[in-house]
C-alpha cells in the first residue's frame, strides 16, 4: 500500500528541522548573550528567552516527541508515565515560545508608545521578572496534562502508550480546560499581538508625521537618527510578529476545529483532510521556531556580523591547526 505523502514529508522534514533548529538557536543564544549586537539589555533578555524557548521546542517537541517517539515506538519513551511527561513538557515549551513573543511585542509597544512608563517598565530587571512569571505560570498551568491522558495498553502489568482520557475530556473540567488552553495558546496571543502592533503603527506614524512637519518648519534637512531607530524597531517587531501569526495560522484553525484532543490525531486515517490539515499546521508551527534567527540576520547588521564571525571560528581554528602541522 502506498504511503501517504504527508508521512514522507514529515520523515524528511523533522530530522532536518531539528538539526538546523538546534544549531541556529544555539548560535543565536551565544551571539545575543555576548551583548555585541547594539541592543539594549532589556531587548536582549527577551530575545535570548525567545531563542531558548525555541531551542527547547526543537529538542523536546521535535527531536524527542516527533522523531524519537515516532521511530522507536516500543522504547522507554512509550512508557505511559514517560509519555505523559513528554506531552506535558511539550505543552509548556510551546506556551513559553508563544508568550515570550507576546511579552516582547508588549515591551516594544511600551517603549515606542508609552513614554511615561518606558523608563520604569523597559528595564532588564522587569524583563527577567516577566519571563520568570510566564515560565512559572506555564509549568503550573499545564500540570493538568499529566491527568488528561491514560495508557493505551497494559503488557505484563506495565502501562504503555498515551491517549486522551475520554472521561476527562467529556467532563466539565476537561471541556473548560480545552477551551481555556485553546484561547491561551492561540487566540489570545493573536489578539494581543495584532492589538499592540496596530497601536504601535498608529503612534509611530503620527509621531513621524509630526516630526517631519517640525523639521520642514525649521528648514532642517539632515539624517534623523531617532526616526531611523524607530524604523528599525518597527521592522524587527513586525517581522517577528507577522511571521509568528502566518506560521501559526493553519495550526490555529485546525486546533479550533478539533480542539486539544487532536494530539492523538496520528492514530486515525492519515489520508483524511483533518489529519493532513493538522499535520501541516504542526509543520508550519515548528517552523516558527526558526524564524527569529533568520529575521535577526536579515534586519540586524551587528547580529549578522557576529554570526559570520561565529561561523568563521571553526575554519580559522582548522587553518591554524593545518599550518602548525604543516
Amino acid at each position: 500500500m502506498k504511503r501517504p505523502v504527508i508521512l514522507l514529508v514529515r520523515e524528511i522534514y523533522y530530522p532536518i528541522l531539528s538539526a538546523v533548529g538546534v544549531l541556529v538557536n544555539l548560535l543565536t543564544i551565544v551571539i545575543l548573550s555576548r551583548g555585541n549586537c547594539g541592543l539594549s539589555k532589556c531587548i536582549t533578555v527577551y530575545m535570548v528567552s525567545m531563542a531558548t524557548a525555541d531551542l527547547l521546542v526543537m529538542i523536546l517537541n521535535v527531536l524527542i516527541y516527533q522523531i524519537f517517539s515516532y521511530y522507536f515506538p516500543h522504547s522507554l519513551l512509550s512508557l505511559t508515565s514517560v509519555c505523559k511527561f513528554i506531552i506535558y513538557i511539550t505543552a509548556v515549551t510551546f506556551d513559553l515560545s508563544v508568550w515570550f513573543t507576546v511579552s516582547f511585542t508588549f515591551d516594544r509597544f511600551v517603549a515606542l508608545c508609552c513614554r511615561s512608563i518606558k523608563t520604569r517598565y523597559c528595564t532588564q530587571r522587569n524583563a527577567v521578572i516577566v519571563i520568570t512569571a510566564f515560565s512559572v505560570y506555564s509549568f503550573f498551568k499545564d500540570i493538568i496534562f499529566l491527568f488528561a491522558y491514560e495508557n493505551q495498553q497494559i503488557i505484563n502489568r506495565v502501562h504503555w502508550g498515551c491517549q486522551p482520557s475520554v472521561r476527562f475530556f467529556t467532563s466539565p473540567l476537561g471541556t473548560a480546560f480545552v477551551w481555556f488552553h485553546s484561547a491561551w495558546v492561540v487566540w489570545l496571543p493573536f489578539t494581543l499581538i495584532l492589538l499592540f502592533n496596530s497601536l504601535t503603527v498608529c503612534r509611530i506614524f503620527m509621531a513621524n508625521k509630526a516630526r517631519r512637519r517640525l523639521q520642514v518648519q525649521r528648514g532642517e534637512d539632515h539624517h534623523d537618527t531617532e526616526m531611523e531607530g524607530r524604523r528599525k524597531s518597527i521592522i524587527l517587531l513586525f517581522s517577528i510578529s507577522a511571521m509568528f501569526i502566518v506560521l501559526w495560522l493553519t495550526a490555529a484553525v485546525s486546533f479550533a476545529a478539533s480542539r486539544i484532543t487532536n494530539i492523538a490525531y496520528y492514530r486515525g486515517d492519515r489520508t483524511k483532510p483533518a489529519y493532513i490539515a493538522t499535520e501541516t499546521g504542526t509543520i508550519l508551527k515548528f517552523l516558527s521556531c526558526l524564524q527569529n534567527p533568520c529575521i535577526y540576520t536579515a534586519t540586524q547588521r551587528r547580529f549578522r556580523e557576529q554570526l559570520i564571525n561565529m561561523v568563521k571560528i571553526p575554519w580559522t581554528l582548522l587553518m591554524r591547526l593545518s599550518r602548525k602541522l604543516g
